[in-house]
Parts: C-alpha cells; structure tokens; sequence
C-alpha cells in the first residue's frame, strides 16, 4: 500500500515514460553540460508521485553502463500540464535505487 505522499513501487518505463523524457532531453542536456547519444537515451524504470500535479524519478540508459536519474514534473491539466526537468543526478548505475530527490 503507498504512503500518501510517498513515491509509487518502481515499474518499468513505457512509451508514455520514454515520451516525458524526450521532452525535457535538451534541458537535461544544457544542465548536464554534456551531450547524450539518442541510440542510448533509453528510460529503463521509474516511480511517481501524485502532488499538485506528477513528479517522475526516472532512471534513464545514456550508454556505456552508465545511468542518469530526473526528477519530471508534469503539471495538472487545469494548470496546463506543462512538462518540466526539476532536477537530476548523474553518474548513476543500473543497480542503484530511484530515490526521492
């Protein structure tokens, strides 16, 4: 049973997911400082978050063995639903939990 509040269980990513993360790519990208490879650019797992509106802390495959998790916030419909990059933390690997951050 979830928490309220809490974050979701993890569960493997889908389109819908993979979608999210393509559009917040090139902000992660500025931010990151780095360029990532789209063959490479592959969300693998995530958990969510119902607040005012769905945070998503997705672990992302950016090649070579190595892992990105962001933290997506996507706005309810009546605010817009806008998408946003809330942060990240990079230098992850595949064994690592997505935690809240």
């Amino acid at each position: 049973m979830r928490k309220c509040g809490g974050t979701s269980e993890v569960k493997q990513a889908d389109e819908e997911i993979q979608s999210l993360c393509e559009k917040i790519r090139s902000d992660l990208e500025s931010k990151a400082n780095r360029s990532l490879s789209a063959d490479s650019f592959k969300a693998v797992s995530y958990k969510s978050q119902v607040v005012a509106g769905t945070n998503y802390f997705v672990k992302i495959d950016v090649g070579d063995g190595e892992f990105i998790h962001v933290r997506i916030f996507q706005a309810l419909p009546c605010n817009g639903g806008n998408i946003s990059l809330h942060s990240f933390q990079d230098g992850k690997s595949l064994e690592e939990d997505i935690a809240y951050f």
